[in-house]
């Protein structure tokens, strides 16, 4: 077995650990909302993320030191932050099913941004794979419902294009600079509470409910969502191009929506089935591998 195809599938490895991570955290997140607001959610659980790998950073003997900060801020504002709030603003009013369909709509909008940002120009499978994506991204914000229907799926939308964005500074922090893994994940989890905690006084918010839901889900959403399963991801991005780093997550989807179904009893439309399958379709298009990958791996 050659090293570029052990490398391949430790990141695929480690890829089913983020969709297994990833997914159960949007049934988590959605629940959340009856027990504490969108911007206390996102503080909470950075600040115990942060906490948690800043130990595992001394454990293995090492300490904080900063990393670029350009790129760094970037991260931190466009994927650490700005994807968490859309995303948890989202949630206050969708279901976790079709919001995290949309949120993961996020490989398409790699695809647009790194072309001027990367150089990366998307290929003829890209292209065709957008079509169907696109279409099914229609049917799930559904314009013709009006606004007051639409305002969480444009949330979710939102959430994908800043993930985007973070993905691709995270993919230019990594190949330009020599960056420790462990180090730049504390660094974001610190960099999200310095950013979300002063917006949690100035945005109205519900009460804490305390209660011990509340405590279990700020656990695991910032153990093992934030501080395990961001770990997980940016190891897959310092691995992989951006693109395929992407198109790796796009099982996360598919098993929320079997999950809130079986967790959260939501029932998706007809619609909703239909969009979501059709973005799947398009993130399959999209991630198939190239004849050129394929004859590199033979």
């Amino acid at each position: 077995m050659s090293g570029e195809q052990q490398a391949d599938r430790g990141a695929l490895a480690l890829m089913g650990l983020v969709v297994l991570t990833w997914g159960m955290s949007w049934v988590v997140m959605k629940a959340m909302t009856v027990y504490i607001g969108p911007v206390d959610l996102i503080a909470a659980r950075y600040a115990v993320a942060f906490v948690f790998l800043w130990l595992v950073l001394r454990l293995k003997g090492g300490h904080l030191r900063p990393t670029p900060w350009k790129l760094s801020l970037g991260v931190a504002i466009f994927q650490t932050t700005g994807f968490q709030l859309l995303s948890q603003f989202s949630l206050q009013v969708g279901g976790a099913g079709k919001m995290v369909a949309l949120a993961y709509t996020m490989p398409i909008w790699i695809l647009l941004l790194s072309w001027p940002m990367l150089g990366q120009r998307p290929q003829k499978r890209h292209v065709m794979g957008m079509v169907p994506a696109i279409l099914g991204l229609m049917l799930l914000i559904a314009p013709w419902k009006g606004m007051g229907g639409i305002l969480g799926s444009v949330l979710a939308t939102l959430s994908g294009v800043s993930w985007a964005l973070g993905a691709i500074y995270s993919k230019q922090l990594f190949e330009r600079h020599r960056v420790e893994l462990l180090n730049a994940t504390v660094w974001q989890c610190l960099l999200g509470v310095v950013i979300v905690l002063p917006l949690s006084f100035l945005i109205p918010q519900r009460s804490l409910v305390m209660e011990w839901q509340m405590f279990s889900g700020v656990l695991y959403l910032g153990v093992i969502a934030t501080g395990v399963g961001w770990l997980l991801w940016m190891a897959v991005v310092s691995r992989v191009s951006a693109t395929l780093a992407g198109m790796s997550s796009l099982g996360v989807p598919a098993l929320t929506v079997l999950l809130a179904w079986l967790l959260l009893d939501e029932w998706p439309t007809q619609l909703e089935l239909m969009g979501t399958g059709l973005i799947l379709l398009g993130l399959f298009v999209v991630n198939w591998p190239s004849r050129s990958r394929k004859s590199k791996r033979t």
